[in-house]
C-alpha cells in the first residue's frame, strides 16, 4: 500500500500529513522544534501518539531511535563510511534487522530484510519536489507490515541524510 509523504517546505517543526492512496490523513507527522535533539511524534489523525522518533546524541555514528509506549523498537544507523553505495543499517527489536540502500539525496531507496521488500521509498512519481511515496508490503504478517514502524523508520532516514544535518 503507497502512503504519500507531504513535507512542508517552510515551516517551522517540520510537520506533515501521510497520506493514503485515496487521499485519507493516515498519520502526522509532528516535528518538535525547540527540542534539544532532532524528534518527531508519529500521530494517528485523531492526535494519539503512535511512535516516537529521536535521535540519539553523542554517538559516534549518526543515530535515530523509533519508541513505542517508552520502548525502542528501532534504531537507524548510518554506516561509517561506504564509498560505493549510499546504505543504512536498521536494528529492528525482536526481528530480522532491515537495510536501507539507494539514493537518500533523491529519496530512491529500498527498505528490506533476509525475507525480502519491507518498503521503497520513491520521489519519481510526483512533479512536486515536496512529496514522496512510501510504498509498504503490507501483506507481510510481522513487523515489516506495520505502516506505522515503516513510516517512522523513513523519516528516521530522511532526518539522517537529509542536507542541513546540525
Amino acid at each position: 500500500m503507497k502512503f504519500l509523504v507531504r513535507e512542508r517546505v517552510f515551516d517551522i517543526g517540520d510537520d506533515f500529513w501521510v497520506t493514503d492512496e485515496q487521499n485519507n490523513k493516515v498519520f502526522w507527522v509532528d516535528g518538535k522544534a525547540l527540542k534539544i535533539r532532532t524528534t518527531f511524534e508519529l500521530k494517528d489523525p485523531g492526535g494519539k501518539v503512535l511512535m516516537v522518533i529521536r535521535k540519539k546524541l553523542f554517538k559516534v555514528r549518526d543515530q535515530m531511535r523509533v519508541e513505542h509506549d517508552g520502548s525502542t523498537v528501532a534504531t537507524v544507523r548510518k554506516r561509517l563510511f561506504n564509498p560505493i553505495r549510499d546504505k543504512l543499517d536498521v536494528d529492528i527489536q525482536g526481528a530480522p534487522d532491515w537495510e536501507v540502500v539507494g539514493s537518500f539525496l533523491d529519496k530512491e531507496y529500498s527498505i528490506s530484510d533476509k525475507e525480502g521488500t519491507v518498503a521503497v521509498v520513491s520521489r519519481k512519481w510526483f512533479r512536486m519536489r515536496d512529496t514522496y511515496a512510501v510504498d509498504v508490503n503490507t501483506h507481510r504478517k510481522d513487523l515489516a507490515g506495520d505502516p506505522a514502524l515503516v513510516i517512522s523508520v523513513a523519516v528516521a532516514v530522511d532526518a539522517l541524510t537529509s542536507d542541513n544535518d546540525d
